[in-house]
């Protein structure tokens, strides 16, 4: 018997056996759970609803689901949060889980499928989006809402999801820095070029980072390259002659945003490191190849933050209107496999030229120039 079966038997035995029991309660909204089995940075995107469930419920205990290693970025505990590690591939997390007091209200985000965890956690009302395919998902849904019909960032539709004003916009220090084991910095000022992706197809040429590191190395800036364990060898393609230092593989997420907020300038491709730089009010410029920067952008919420992404827009097969296994009409974006796709032909579109413009711009703190072929929003 595998890990995910047991979680799975463990789910539905709890969630069937909670719902049948009669309901009881005054109604007040003391514990409110974010459910949910996101990856990195759609997590971190979750943090416009945890700022508006906190407006809505100020006395209430928020716990918000993540993966074991983003757990301790939330240590700070922003906007009062408490993360609790969750993973299907080990019952032991959901075991844990299923010992937590009854909850009062939960939000799903993303794939319905976690309305069987809510329910298990004891939560008699449990909100979604709507339009999931798959009927069984939303059995314990008791309220779908739509999502938005104009284009928007998926943080402020996630936060949609309940009911009120929308949240302030983030500030610096909302998120208080998680604690980090000691590592020595690069000399001031630096910036971190953030190599890796979770997948092939949002990686930037190596030739390409090599010739923006030696940019930014002329203008002053020290380079450290950052890279997640086990791609080592991507920053080794773009560094052959091992010109800047590189912490690939050697930092937790805490150590990794400690690096970022310290930094002058993080360059990134659409991946969860660059939604911890934003977090972490790092100034980021965010690459853009199949992902959407509008789905993923700053939206309302992240508005203030030091933040520009660089796409070419319109890209040709940047073309599918799903998110999260719906179907959005204003969705543009590109979830293909490498095996659909051979090369990703839209990173490939994104020029030094491009880049350096939006590091200017977030420097001087101004709105990006137009370029020909592509965009900075």
């Amino acid at each position: 018997m595998g890990e995910r079966f047991r979680t799975r038997a463990l789910v539905v035995g709890r969630a069937l056996a909670r719902r049948a029991m009669p309901r009881r309660g005054d109604g007040a909204i003391r514990r409110v759970l974010v459910a949910h089995n996101l990856l990195l940075g759609d997590t971190v995107m979750l943090t416009p609803l945890v700022a508006k469930l906190r407006a809505a419920h100020p006395d209430a205990e928020i716990t918000l689901l993540a993966t074991p290693s983003a757990v301790p970025l939330y240590a700070g505990r922003p906007y009062g949060v408490r993360a609790l590690p969750f993973a299907p591939a080990s019952s032991a997390t959901t075991r844990a889980l299923l010992r937590e007091p009854p909850q009062d209200l939960a939000i799903v985000a993303g794939d319905n499928r976690y309305s069987w965890l809510a329910a298990a956690m004891g939560a008699p009302h449990i909100v979604a989006h709507d339009g999931a395919r798959n009927w069984r998902r939303d059995w314990f849904v008791d309220e779908r809402r739509a999502y938005a019909s104009t284009p928007g960032a998926w943080g402020d539709m996630v936060a949609a999801l309940v009911d009120g004003p929308e949240p302030a916009p983030y500030a610096r220090g909302d998120w208080p820095a998680p604690p980090a084991a000691p590592f020595a910095l690069p000399a001031s000022p630096y910036a971190v070029l953030h190599v890796g992706a979770s997948t092939p197809l949002k990686r930037w040429e190596p030739a390409r980072w090599r010739e923006l590191a030696l940019a930014l190395a002329a203008r002053g800036l020290r380079v450290a390259w950052s890279a997640g364990r086990g791609e080592e060898a991507l920053v080794a393609a773009c560094d052959p002659e091992a010109r800047f230092e590189s912490f690939a593989g050697r930092l937790d997420l805490a150590q990794l945003w400690r690096l970022f907020a310290h930094a002058s300038l993080v360059v990134s491709p659409d991946t969860g490191a660059a939604h911890v730089a934003r977090a972490a009010w790092a100034p980021t410029v965010v690459l853009f190849g199949p992902g959407s920067s509008t789905v993923v952008g700053a939206g309302r919420f992240w508005r203030d933050t030091p933040w520009r992404a660089v796409t070419v827009e319109p890209f040709p097969c940047r073309d599918q209107q799903v998110l999260f296994g719906r179907h959005v009409e204003w969705v543009r974006r590109c979830g293909r496999s490498t095996r659909e796709c051979a090369e990703p032909r839209c990173m490939q579109a994104i020029g030094i030229r491009e880049v350096l413009a939006a590091v200017d711009s977030l420097q001087a703190g101004g709105t990006p120039p137009a370029l020909e072929g592509s965009r900075n929003t």
